[in-house]
Protein backbone atom coordinates (compact mmCIF):
# COMPACT_ATOMS: atom_id res chain seq x y z
CA UNK A 1 0.00 0.00 0.00
CA UNK A 2 0.96 3.33 -0.92
CA UNK A 3 1.65 5.96 1.49
CA UNK A 4 -0.75 8.87 1.93
CA UNK A 5 -0.76 12.89 1.90
CA UNK A 6 -2.02 15.95 3.24
CA UNK A 7 -0.86 19.21 1.39
CA UNK A 8 -1.22 22.20 3.44
CA UNK A 9 -0.97 25.97 2.32
CA UNK A 10 1.03 27.76 4.76
CA UNK A 11 -0.13 31.32 4.63
CA UNK A 12 1.63 34.06 6.63
CA UNK A 13 3.21 31.20 9.06
CA UNK A 14 0.01 29.70 9.45
CA UNK A 15 -1.36 26.30 8.37
CA UNK A 16 -4.77 27.00 6.15
CA UNK A 17 -7.69 24.48 7.82
CA UNK A 18 -5.00 22.39 9.58
CA UNK A 19 -8.35 20.73 11.70
CA UNK A 20 -9.14 19.61 8.61
CA UNK A 21 -6.49 18.07 7.84
CA UNK A 22 -5.83 16.31 10.86
CA UNK A 23 -9.25 15.14 10.37
CA UNK A 24 -8.77 13.46 6.76
CA UNK A 25 -5.44 12.30 8.36
CA UNK A 26 -6.43 10.74 11.49
CA UNK A 27 -10.20 9.13 9.59
CA UNK A 28 -7.45 7.65 6.63
CA UNK A 29 -5.42 6.19 9.48
CA UNK A 30 -8.29 4.53 11.17
CA UNK A 31 -9.79 3.01 7.96
CA UNK A 32 -7.09 1.83 6.78
CA UNK A 33 -5.06 0.91 10.38
CA UNK A 34 -7.80 0.47 12.87
CA UNK A 35 -6.84 1.11 16.29
CA UNK A 36 -3.82 3.64 15.61
CA UNK A 37 -3.07 6.63 18.05
CA UNK A 38 -4.51 9.70 16.25
CA UNK A 39 -1.73 12.40 15.32
CA UNK A 40 -2.03 16.22 15.75
CA UNK A 41 -0.26 17.75 12.82
CA UNK A 42 0.88 21.25 14.47
CA UNK A 43 3.31 18.85 17.01
CA UNK A 44 4.91 18.15 13.69
CA UNK A 45 4.72 21.43 11.59
CA UNK A 46 7.71 23.65 11.94
CA UNK A 47 6.40 26.89 10.78
CA UNK A 48 7.73 30.28 10.74
CA UNK A 49 6.41 34.04 10.38
CA UNK A 50 7.82 34.61 7.13
CA UNK A 51 6.77 31.50 5.41
CA UNK A 52 4.16 32.65 3.05
CA UNK A 53 2.53 30.75 -0.24
CA UNK A 54 4.47 27.99 0.56
CA UNK A 55 3.15 24.24 0.33
CA UNK A 56 4.06 21.67 3.08
CA UNK A 57 3.83 18.35 2.22
CA UNK A 58 3.00 15.72 5.17
CA UNK A 59 3.48 12.09 3.89
CA UNK A 60 2.17 9.66 6.25
CA UNK A 61 1.16 5.80 6.90
CA UNK A 62 -0.11 3.51 9.54
CA UNK A 63 2.87 4.07 11.85
CA UNK A 64 2.69 7.91 11.35
CA UNK A 65 4.15 10.76 10.23
CA UNK A 66 6.66 9.59 7.38
CA UNK A 67 8.53 13.10 5.67
CA UNK A 68 7.74 16.76 5.97
CA UNK A 69 8.68 18.88 3.25
CA UNK A 70 8.32 22.57 2.19
CA UNK A 71 8.50 24.16 -0.84
CA UNK A 72 7.42 27.23 -2.77
CA UNK A 73 3.87 27.22 -4.90
CA UNK A 74 3.32 27.97 -7.98
CA UNK A 75 -0.65 27.66 -9.46
CA UNK A 76 -0.24 25.98 -12.74
CA UNK A 77 -2.83 28.08 -15.28
CA UNK A 78 -5.84 25.99 -16.15
CA UNK A 79 -7.88 28.13 -19.29
CA UNK A 80 -9.73 24.96 -21.02
CA UNK A 81 -11.05 21.35 -19.17
CA UNK A 82 -12.10 18.27 -20.83
CA UNK A 83 -14.56 16.01 -19.67
CA UNK A 84 -13.30 12.48 -19.17
CA UNK A 85 -15.15 9.32 -18.24
CA UNK A 86 -14.02 6.87 -15.81
CA UNK A 87 -16.24 5.22 -13.70
CA UNK A 88 -14.46 2.62 -11.92
CA UNK A 89 -12.23 5.57 -10.51
CA UNK A 90 -11.47 5.69 -6.64
CA UNK A 91 -9.06 8.44 -5.33
CA UNK A 92 -11.60 8.37 -1.90
CA UNK A 93 -8.30 8.86 0.30
CA UNK A 94 -5.60 11.42 -0.80
CA UNK A 95 -2.50 8.68 -1.91
CA UNK A 96 0.56 9.27 -3.19
CA UNK A 97 -0.40 6.99 -5.62
CA UNK A 98 -1.73 8.96 -8.47
CA UNK A 99 -1.53 6.59 -11.52
CA UNK A 100 -4.63 6.59 -12.47
CA UNK A 101 -5.34 10.64 -12.58
CA UNK A 102 -2.05 10.76 -14.21
CA UNK A 103 -3.58 8.31 -16.95
CA UNK A 104 -6.71 10.78 -16.86
CA UNK A 105 -4.66 14.00 -17.10
CA UNK A 106 -2.94 12.40 -20.05
CA UNK A 107 -6.27 12.72 -22.19
CA UNK A 108 -6.78 16.11 -22.23
CA UNK A 109 -6.28 16.62 -25.42
CA UNK A 110 -5.53 20.67 -26.37
CA UNK A 111 -6.87 21.59 -22.67
CA UNK A 112 -4.80 22.59 -19.44
CA UNK A 113 -6.91 19.82 -17.46
CA UNK A 114 -9.55 17.31 -17.26
CA UNK A 115 -12.62 17.54 -15.56
CA UNK A 116 -13.43 13.44 -14.79
CA UNK A 117 -17.16 11.93 -14.86
CA UNK A 118 -17.99 9.28 -12.73
CA UNK A 119 -21.12 6.90 -13.48
CA UNK A 120 -22.76 10.11 -15.32
CA UNK A 121 -22.00 13.02 -13.11
CA UNK A 122 -19.22 15.19 -12.90
CA UNK A 123 -16.58 14.79 -10.02
CA UNK A 124 -13.24 16.90 -9.95
CA UNK A 125 -10.09 17.77 -12.25
CA UNK A 126 -6.76 16.05 -11.83
CA UNK A 127 -5.97 18.35 -8.92
CA UNK A 128 -9.14 19.98 -7.72
CA UNK A 129 -12.35 19.94 -6.31
CA UNK A 130 -15.16 21.75 -8.87
CA UNK A 131 -18.16 24.23 -8.17
CA UNK A 132 -20.16 25.96 -10.76
CA UNK A 133 -22.14 28.80 -10.19
CA UNK A 134 -25.82 29.04 -11.58
CA UNK A 135 -26.74 32.56 -11.51
CA UNK A 136 -27.24 32.34 -7.70
CA UNK A 137 -25.61 29.21 -5.94
CA UNK A 138 -21.90 28.01 -5.88
CA UNK A 139 -22.71 24.10 -6.39
CA UNK A 140 -20.31 21.49 -6.26
CA UNK A 141 -20.54 17.91 -7.14
CA UNK A 142 -22.07 15.60 -4.51
CA UNK A 143 -20.21 12.61 -4.85
CA UNK A 144 -16.27 13.88 -5.62
CA UNK A 145 -12.97 11.86 -6.26
CA UNK A 146 -11.70 13.42 -3.08
CA UNK A 147 -13.53 15.39 -0.07
CA UNK A 148 -11.06 18.07 -0.10
CA UNK A 149 -10.15 20.33 2.76
CA UNK A 150 -10.92 23.12 1.37
CA UNK A 151 -14.27 21.88 -0.04
CA UNK A 152 -14.92 20.99 3.43
CA UNK A 153 -14.19 24.60 4.97
CA UNK A 154 -16.58 26.19 2.51
CA UNK A 155 -19.24 23.63 2.75
CA UNK A 156 -19.01 24.12 6.54
CA UNK A 157 -19.31 28.29 5.87
CA UNK A 158 -22.39 28.03 3.37
CA UNK A 159 -20.59 29.25 1.04
CA UNK A 160 -20.81 26.41 -1.50
CA UNK A 161 -23.73 23.56 -1.93
CA UNK A 162 -23.34 19.69 -2.81
CA UNK A 163 -25.87 19.04 -5.68
CA UNK A 164 -25.99 15.83 -8.31
CA UNK A 165 -24.46 17.45 -11.76
CA UNK A 166 -24.50 16.23 -14.98
CA UNK A 167 -22.48 16.95 -17.83
CA UNK A 168 -25.13 17.65 -19.81
CA UNK A 169 -26.62 20.32 -17.57
CA UNK A 170 -23.08 22.56 -17.85
CA UNK A 171 -25.12 25.06 -20.14
CA UNK A 172 -27.66 25.85 -16.49
CA UNK A 173 -23.77 27.27 -15.20
CA UNK A 174 -21.73 30.10 -16.15
CA UNK A 175 -18.84 29.39 -14.41
CA UNK A 176 -16.74 26.95 -12.63
CA UNK A 177 -14.21 27.67 -10.14
CA UNK A 178 -11.40 25.15 -9.11
CA UNK A 179 -10.45 25.00 -5.73
CA UNK A 180 -8.14 22.65 -3.08
CA UNK A 181 -5.84 22.64 0.40
CA UNK A 182 -3.57 25.27 -2.31
CA UNK A 183 -6.02 27.10 -4.64
CA UNK A 184 -8.12 29.90 -2.90
CA UNK A 185 -11.46 30.07 -3.64
CA UNK A 186 -12.04 32.40 -6.44
CA UNK A 187 -8.40 32.33 -7.46
CA UNK A 188 -9.16 29.98 -10.45
CA UNK A 189 -12.41 30.69 -12.66
CA UNK A 190 -13.17 29.88 -15.76
CA UNK A 191 -16.24 30.23 -18.03
CA UNK A 192 -18.01 26.92 -18.84
CA UNK A 193 -17.81 27.93 -22.32
CA UNK A 194 -14.47 26.47 -21.62
CA UNK A 195 -15.25 22.81 -20.65
CA UNK A 196 -15.14 20.69 -24.05
CA UNK A 197 -16.38 16.71 -24.62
Amino acid sequence: MCPFIETIRIKQGKACNLSYHNERLNDTRRHFWPGCPDIELDKYLKLTPEMDGMKCRVIYDGGGIKEISYAAYRMRPVHSLRLVYSDDIDYTYKSTDREVLNRLFACRGEQDDVLIVRRGLLTDTSIANIALFDGKDWVTPKSPLLRGTCRMALMDEGVIKEKDIRPEELSSYSFVRLFNAMIEWGALELSTGTIYE
